[in-house]
């Protein structure tokens, strides 16, 4: 055969396997979130969606569960493997749960107070003795609450804390109904409702007056140690996908909405408020763990502040 057939069949040949040679799997793991509907947690679909996990050789497989107590659950019984949850979750792995926090995903809170449209209450001190509904026992959404009470020298039986589930369904069957007296939930809901007059925020906006971390990401112990470098690729996705969603407005509302269902305005309301609110390093901040570690003995979860060393890990984070 003469080289220049030789060079053709030969490049033939390697056409042909590059053809059936199927294009290397990606790393496939299970991904949670408290509840499906909250923009603080959809960065996680959204980076799924957009191809950032997949530009990082993973695939995220999401599940929302009903709180972030439930999400707990699901570490514990092998279920997942990564999560993007409240701060507060930590208190778990202060109890012995096998996981750590490997990145700030949020500072502070974005949650409101809400009350039914025609609730005359013009003030949290109207609300003396109602019924507030937070979604689960040792949530982010009871310590706020609780917080806000002692900020402002009141007792905490001052008003009766109801844990009522999670979900914006939820949250507008029981404010609508009258059978909560008032919801802490995201501010997006009170802007929807407000529009339709279901519903008025009494609070816009939590504001905690001080460091504290409002969101972390989590991976399990055995993630951890089995898959470092997927767990470092699974931080490194995320930061890039909140650089993403930070430079890119409109679409990033458009697929939120495809969650959320709120109208274009709300969205576009709950972008402005929220976006601000994601940290771009993961950076655990020193007054922030220590507020965080306070808040579990606030909320009688722990007898003492833990040593919040031993519930996180540095070891995932992008270099700054």
């Amino acid at each position: 055969m003469q080289p220049s057939r030789l060079l053709s069949a030969v490049v033939a040949m390697l056409a042909a396997v590059a053809i059936e040679t199927p294009a290397a799997a990606l790393q496939t793991f299970r991904g949670g979130t408290p509840v499906g509907q909250n923009f603080t947690f959809l960065p996680l679909r959204i980076a799924e969606q957009k191809g950032f996990f997949a530009k990082n050789d993973l695939d995220i497989e999401v599940t929302d569960f009903n709180g972030g107590a439930k999400l707990q659950q699901g570490f514990v019984a092998g279920a997942i493997d990564l999560a993007v949850s409240a701060g507060t979750d930590m208190a778990f792995i202060a109890k012995g749960a096998d996981e750590r926090a490997i990145a700030v995903a949020g500072d502070g809170t974005t949650l409101a107070l809400l009350v039914p449209w025609n609730l005359p209450a013009k003030t949290p001190l109207d609300l003396k003795a109602k019924h507030v509904g937070v979604s689960t026992e040792g949530s982010f959404t009871e310590w706020t609450m609780k917080h806000y009470l002692r900020q402002h020298g009141l007792p905490l039986n001052y008003v009766q804390i109801e844990p009522i589930g999670s979900g914006v369904a939820n949250d507008i069957a029981l404010l609508t109904t009258g059978r909560i007296d008032a919801v802490v939930a995201p501010a997006a809901l009170g802007f929807n409702l407000e529009l339709k007059k279901h519903a008025r925020l009494l609070i816009p906006h939590f504001n905690l007056g001080m460091a504290f971390i409002g969101q972390a990401l989590y991976a399990s112990g055995p993630m951890i140690r089995e898959h470092p470098d997927a767990a470092r690729r699974f931080v490194k996705a995320w930061f890039e996908n909140i650089a993403w969603m930070a430079s890119h407005r409109a679409e990033t509302i458009d697929i939120a909405r495809s969650y959320t269902h709120f109208v274009p305005s709300v969205e576009a309301r709950e972008y402005d408020e929220d976006m601000p609110m994601f940290s771009r390093t993961g950076q655990f901040s020193d007054p922030a763990l220590r507020n965080l570690g306070q808040s579990f003995v606030d909320m009688g979860v722990l007898p003492k502040p833990p040593d919040m060393a031993k519930l996180i890990t540095r070891g995932f984070l992008p270099k700054p």
